[in-house]
């Protein structure tokens, strides 16, 4: 008799977003004459820029003929892009360090796969709702307890009390999620902190797995990547994509940096992460199109990488319209500075699925529920900048008719 993976009925009832979807659905049917405002799900609205456009056809009009057509890449990416992402976005990172793959989703959730079932793991609360899914799906978890949170998950609060930065737990954790800029809060990991994390997972063998999806967009002091702290190649696998920069979410194209330094010790050997990663991947992956990669490695060209400046600078700008207009009517908000993200607190006793329906149902809002990123975001929304700016004002103005 065929059996299933009981660990996926411990899954909260639908995906967070899914759950939107279909609350906006109703909301639609319900005033479908009413003009809808959609801060929540983070897409982008600005297209493709015009060299990665002709890149793109470039490169698929290579495919239609014989003397330039490929078949197979490899299947941990082709070295032009390699060597781009090496250049541009590292310092010391060898070409065979770096990984091509279709989006951090999808590594974030495979990647689970060559760790043991009896690994401990650590996320930030709230987090991006990936990190506690997989982790589930892997059978790393308890049942689902009544504070919202899952058995067997070691959580790290990220609250107004401490800055939103997560702290190093005082028991053991063998896999650590962190992502800075944070998604949801928009808040950056301090480089002090992000020290500490890096001494913990020397200390503990611990492996951190660092998800750096908006790094583009900071402007402070902030670190961009984790391997600008000391040590943290022997143990920090990072996570980076194009879809939030350059508008890649419908193309799908990212990469994960695993160095060679970062070792694990299992069974009185030693083993290389970054092998088993490549492994892994020569079994289970064809690789990211070759059109697509050459569309990527346009965007480290000059005329590239003015048109990424250009568009982080005009959602940025958003953002901080959006932070100092919301502050302004008298909510407490967070991020949006290093982030697209603002992270905007509820009215007292208001839990953020209620304050969602109310803003939904009354300014015709869609923005994102903080409790499906986790039990510490209950009493937050989250806003997205990734819209037209007009949008920006009339939600802003519709916020001030709510007050």
């Amino acid at each position: 008799m065929t059996k299933l993976n009981h660990h996926f009925q411990k899954l909260r009832d639908g995906y967070l977003f899914s759950e939107i979807e279909k609350r906006v659905s109703a909301h639609q049917k319900k005033y479908p004459q009413a003009c809808l405002l959609n801060l929540g799900i983070g897409d982008v609205t600005h297209p493709l820029f015009p060299n990665v456009v002709e890149a793109l056809v470039k490169a698929s009009y290579e495919m239609g003929d014989i003397q330039t057509f490929r078949g197979y890449g490899p299947s941990d990416g082709y070295d032009f892009l390699k060597q781009a992402i090496a250049q541009n976005d590292y310092s010391g990172i060898a070409l065979d360090e770096i990984f091509i793959s279709d989006g951090i989703n999808t590594d974030i959730s495979n990647i689970q796969e060559i760790f043991s079932i009896e690994n401990r793991v650590g996320i930030m609360d709230p987090a991006y709702p990936v990190y506690v899914d997989v982790t589930v799906m892997a059978g790393r978890t308890k049942p689902l307890l009544k504070t919202g949170g899952y058995g067997g998950i070691t959580y790290f609060p990220c609250s107004e009390g401490n800055g939103f930065q997560p702290e190093v737990p005082n028991a053991h954790v063998d896999l650590i999620f962190l992502c800075s800029p944070n998604n949801p809060t928009g808040v950056t990991m301090g480089r002090e902190n992000l020290t500490k994390w890096v001494r913990y997972a020397r200390e503990h063998q611990a492996i951190i797995l660092f998800d750096a999806a908006y790094e583009a967009f900071i402007t402070s002091d902030a670190p961009r990547s984790i391997y600008e702290i000391d040590g943290a190649k022997e143990v920090a696998v990072e996570f980076r994509s194009f879809s939030k920069s350059a508008g890649f979410t419908g193309l799908r194209c990212s990469y994960t940096v695993i160095p060679h330094a970062l070792k694990v010790r299992d069974a009185g050997k030693i083993q290389s992460l970054n092998q088993l990663w490549k492994r892994r991947l020569d079994t289970k992956s064809n690789g990211v199109s070759y059109p697509i990669q050459k569309a990527a490695e346009a965007l480290y060209t000059q005329t590239g990488k003015r048109a990424l400046q250009e568009t982080i600078e005009s959602y940025s700008q958003r953002a901080k319209i959006l932070l100092e207009g919301l502050r302004k009517i008298g909510y407490s908000v967070y991020g949006g500075l290093d982030s697209p993200y603002l992270w905007c607190k509820t009215p007292p006793k208001i839990r953020s699925w209620e304050f969602f329906d109310f803003v939904l149902e009354n300014a015709h809002v869609v923005t994102v529920p903080g409790f499906g990123f986790g039990c510490s975001g209950d009493s937050f929304i989250r806003f997205s900048a990734f819209a037209e700016r007009d949008a920006i004002e009339q939600t802003l103005s519709r916020f001030k008719a709510l007050a």
